[in-house]
């Protein structure tokens, strides 16, 4: 018996079909099953929540997985993880960018420095109200 025909989810597979269709298939098609099963079956994931909520006398079940991909994307979803990830970084640049320049302003500020003579943008001001 070959190696792959020993795999616990083939070995269900095969078992439930006569021995003369179990012998037919080569290690190839064997190989493509294995594929075929494992996309269907559910790994490991960081967030794995299942639940049945009962409304009236009906039943209804929830999952909610989350975890790395592992898939293989089509280039549409390759296309639209680019756009979402350069989306995010821009985002988290802009913000973390906001956050620095805000500390550089307030420590010049507390330090006296006046690069404009008689203007503010009233940030120090507001933040000293905040201490009060």
């Amino acid at each position: 018996m070959s190696k792959l025909k020993a795999d616990p989810a083939i070995r269900s597979l095969l078992n439930r079909m006569p021995s003369d269709v179990q012998d037919s298939f080569t290690e190839e098609q064997l190989v493509h099953l294995k594929v075929a099963i494992g996309a269907r079956q559910w790994g490991k994931h960081v967030v794995d929540c299942r639940g049945v909520i009962k409304f009236f006398k009906y039943r209804y079940y929830f999952v909610l997985l989350a975890g790395r991909n592992r898939r293989e994307l089509s280039k549409k979803e390759q296309k639209i993880a680019a756009i979402s990830q350069a989306i995010t970084i821009s985002m988290f640049s802009f913000f973390v960018i906001t956050i620095l320049l805000l500390i550089i302003y307030l420590v010049k500020s507390a330090l006296g420095i006046d690069i404009f003579s008689n203007y503010s943008f009233g940030v120090w001001a507001w933040f000293k109200e905040l201490f009060k």
